[in-house]
Formats: C-alpha cells, sequence, structure tokens
C-alpha cells in the first residue's frame, strides 16, 4: 500500500507546473475566500534566557478574505485562533502556557485579529496593519506581507491565494509578562496561508 500511495503522489506532482501561479495580485481572481486549515501555520519564537529562540505553534485557525484585485488596498481579513490548540511540542509544558501565568485559555480560548488598513508596496508585497484582540486586549499590530501567487489548485479543485507573513508583537502588551524579561518579551509571528475562493 505504502508504495501505491507513493506512486500516486509522484504522479500528481507530475501534473502540476512549477511556477503556474500568477504572482502579480492585479492578476487574482476577487471575491469572499476562506482558510484552508490544512495548508496554513501560526508559528510564533520567543528568546529563551539568552540561550535559543524558542519555537511554537498554533494548529487550530480560521479565516475569512475579501479581496478586489483592482482595490487591494481595500482586502479585510478576519482570524481566529483557538488558544488551546497551542503546541510546543510537549504536551506538560503546552498545557502549562495554556495556564493563567501565560494564555489563561480557559477564560479567554481565542484570540482575533482584523484587518484595519492594507498598504501595497509593489505587485508582490504589502504591510497589513490590524488590531489583535489576545488575552481580552486588543492592540494594533503590524504584518509584512508576502503574495506567493493565486491560481487554481490542481489537487483540490478549487481556485486558490498563497501568502506568507511576519509581525512582532510585545507578549506584555496583552497581559502576558510572566518572567519578563528572562523570557523575552517580544515575539516574532510567522504566517502561511492559502485561501480558496468560496
Amino acid at each position: 500500500m505504502p508504495l501505491v500511495l507513493s506512486l500516486l503522489l509522484v504522479a500528481c506532482g507530475s501534473l502540476i507546473p512549477s511556477g503556474h501561479q500568477k504572482v502579480e495580485v492585479s492578476q487574482w481572481k476577487g471575491g469572499d475566500y476562506i482558510l484552508d486549515p490544512d495548508h496554513a501555520s501560526l508559528i510564533f519564537s520567543i528568546n529563551h534566557l539568552g540561550f535559543s529562540n524558542y519555537i511554537g505553534r498554533f494548529n487550530d485557525l480560521d479565516a475569512s478574505l475579501e479581496f478586489d484585485p483592482e482595490k487591494p488596498e481595500q482586502a479585510h481579513l478576519f482570524a481566529t485562533v483557538m488558544i488551546d490548540s497551542l503546541d510546543v511540542n510537549n504536551p506538560p509544558f503546552s498545557q502549562e502556557l495554556k495556564g493563567s501565568n501565560w494564555f489563561n485559555a480557559k477564560e479567554f480560548p481565542s484570540a482575533y485579529f482584523e484587518s484595519t488598513e492594507i498598504r501595497i508596496i509593489d505587485e508582490k508585497q504589502a504591510t497589513m496593519t490590524g488590531n489583535l484582540t489576545l488575552k481580552g486586549t486588543t492592540k494594533p499590530v503590524v504584518f509584512e506581507v508576502s503574495f506567493n501567487g493565486g491560481a487554481d489548485n490542481l489537487l483540490t479543485g478549487k481556485y486558490t491565494l498563497g501568502f506568507a507573513a511576519r509581525g512582532t508583537i510585545k507578549r506584555s502588551d496583552f497581559g502576558i509578562s510572566f518572567l519578563v524579561p528572562a523570557i523575552g518579551d517580544e515575539v516574532e509571528l510567522q504566517i502561511s496561508a492559502e485561501f480558496l475562493k468560496i
């Protein structure tokens, strides 16, 4: 069975041309989009005692996107992150991070982000400002966004847009100041996402 599966994956891969996406945002299809949760990730990185950057992720994400290629600066994004999906590849520590000293997932089960301003830099990148609500506090956050491309996805049969984004927040701004400064205050966020046209 593994051999058959491998052959099928190789066959599918040969059907997908490299570089078939339209990278230029003006060539994308407008409309309403939803996040493909199977092809989305939110990774965070934080300094640990000056020795290393500690990496974690959230596994349960949802988002919607409204997009017009003629007015990309008016695009609107709304995203939800389920705090209980936090994953640092260490189950006991993941549970500790969900506790009251850190994210307090019981009282604040979700984080939200809603875009408020998009500034197009060129056909392949933009800055997106929005309001992040985390642990009951709302603050503005800026992300540097890269446009990976838009195209019909030959595996799903759906038109897909791909993005990557990076931003930095101060966790103390959101009431998560436990062990600052030994554990870094600044948290780098790295996002990769595919959106499916409805």
